[in-house]
């Protein structure tokens, strides 16, 4: 699989541009094209580092309701990766911790999700999983997906919590554009990146056909033109039985009815059969069951899974909407959440309000995960 897996994270940067557009160069692909020249760009990095040149690499201190800038960039570029990691005593700190980017001056963030969430960690708890995109080894938060922009960029944190973070170690890499290169025109024409959180104790509906999809959960809605990417979603069991079986259905340009249609929640995950009887985690490039929920037959605990869509972008000009069904024709009331990423262009919906970091914590319910 690590073949597959350098493989599938080299194919990334491709999928920031719109439909129609053109590349940024032709480097952006394929082992093979890695001795490809590149013109226009310049590899940069703002990072956490010490700059008395000591040892201490990080933001430190960042007390309850405080906000700080991890990046703040002049120009036109495309932020390559985003690494994290954190130290902090408080439970759930994960989610506590807000993190939003800005492109291009916009007042209104295209990011905005807890930190954890954002980098495919549910329930606010570190894990280890990998994908193309994102990949996490406990508390080293990975981030692949490109975010171009054309007149500036920022990143900031907003600790939610109620202690302070002791410490927030962050490197943010990006390529700047030469002014006036080819480079910089391809980033001009590219779809910003977008990533959503939410959140919702869904609730069992009369069981009936399900046509208009209004009961189901949404994953992200937007207005504009571009291309949804993926999502990560987390379950945890609030009731005994199998909590699958919600169709996905997508909603493009408008369209009434889903244009797209699924035939349950773990197929749209690219698995089958129940994730096989929770026997095990997989992670793929591109799919994955990466938590079980503490190995419990009855579908309790706590269950993490995606879908990214890179070689198959579901595609918009005016409008998509993303959801899924909460068990069979949304019979199920369990505890859903979920980061939708996308690309499109600006300016975009404006994200209903984060709720509140009490709000945003998981559901201590089960003996087999006591409160630390």
């Amino acid at each position: 699989m690590k073949p597959l897996f350098l493989f599938c994270l080299l194919l990334v940067p491709a999928f920031a541009q719109p439909p129609g557009s053109a590349p940024v160069s032709s480097t952006a692909g394929t082992l093979r094209n890695l001795a490809n020249l590149r013109d226009g760009v310049k590899r940069q990095r703002i990072s956490s580092f010490d700059r008395t040149g000591g040892n201490r690499d990080f933001l430190s201190d960042i007390k309850p309701g405080a906000k700080a800038t991890l990046a703040e960039i002049a120009g036109s570029g495309t932020i390559t990766h985003l690494w994290v990691t954190i130290a902090s005593a408080e439970r759930y700190h994960l989610r506590r911790i807000v993190l939003r980017a800005y492109w291009d001056g916009e007042t209104e963030p295209s990011i905005e999700a807890p930190i954890g969430d954002f980098f495919g960690l549910g329930f606010g708890e570190p894990n280890y999983w990998a994908s193309a995109p994102l990949a996490v080894a406990d508390r080293a938060l990975n981030c692949f997906f490109p975010m171009p922009f054309s007149r500036g960029a920022r990143i900031e944190i907003e600790n939610q919590g109620d202690q302070p973070v002791r410490s927030f170690y962050y490197y943010v890499d990006y390529e700047s554009c030469v002014p006036g290169s080819d480079a910089e025109r391809a980033v001009e024409k590219q779809g910003r990146f977008h990533a959503w959180w939410n959140r919702e104790l869904t609730k069992a509906v009369p069981s009936a056909p399900n046509l208009d999809g209004k009961e189901n959960y949404l994953i992200m809605d937007t207005i504009g033109r571009g291309h949804y990417v993926g999502v990560v979603m987390h379950i945890q069991g609030l009731a005994t039985g199998w909590w699958g079986e919600g169709d996905d259905m997508i909603y493009i340009d408008g369209d009434p009815k889903p244009t797209l249609t699924g035939t349950g929640l773990e197929d749209y995950f690219s698995g089958a059969w129940n994730f096989n009887q929770l026997i095990r985690e997989y992670n793929f490039p591109y799919f994955g069951y990466s938590r079980k929920g503490n190995a419990h037959p009855d579908y309790t605990g706590r269950h993490s899974m995606y879908r990214f869509h890179l070689e198959d972008p579901v595609m918009f000009e005016k409008s998509l909407r993303v959801t899924i069904e909460h068990g069979a024709m949304n019979d199920r009331g369990d505890d859903y959440s979920s980061v939708g990423y996308w690309y499109q262009t600006e300016p975009h919906k404006k994200f209903p309000p984060l709720p509140p970091a009490a709000a945003r914590l998981p559901i201590d319910r089960w003996k087999a995960e006591p409160i630390k």
